[in-house]
């Protein structure tokens, strides 16, 4: 009778220790597993970083040329409206602008106001797409 109940611990403590080394295989699996998904994660997290850095470096190289061209534009209005009064002899750049908002063209500007080709095209380019009013 002791021999059966030693038996049967013996085949418990074998079952016992069969199952620890299948979980600690499982165990190792998952841990190699895991491992795997930090190192694609943490690859895609350094991809995601660079690409970011990409478009935060192009948004600052965009927002200094929207501030420099800015700077070159801001005086434009100033300098057509003197150019309106320093000729007052050729039809004026009121009357042209008003045309642009008609939809003249630039070839229109120069034949139908005495315009320069570079003056029609500074008054076509301050006027296009503003609101008529």
């Amino acid at each position: 009778m002791i021999e059966i109940a030693l038996l049967l611990l013996a085949l418990a403590c074998a079952a016992l220790a069969s199952t620890c080394v299948w979980l600690a295989r499982r165990l190792r699996a998952q841990a190699e597993e895991q491992a795997r998904r930090d190192a694609e994660h943490d690859r895609r997290l350094k991809e995601l970083a660079k690409r970011l850095d990409t478009y935060l470096a192009g948004s600052i190289r965009m927002g200094e040329e929207l501030y420099e061209l800015r700077r070159t534009v801001a005086p434009l209005p100033d300098k057509l409206q003197q150019m309106e009064q320093r000729d007052p002899s050729s039809l004026s750049f009121t009357q042209a602008a008003r045309l642009v908002g008609l939809g003249a063209s630039v070839d229109d500007l120069t034949q139908s106001c005495g315009l320069s080709r570079a003056e029609a095209e500074l008054v076509a380019k301050l006027h296009q797409g503003k609101p008529k009013g």
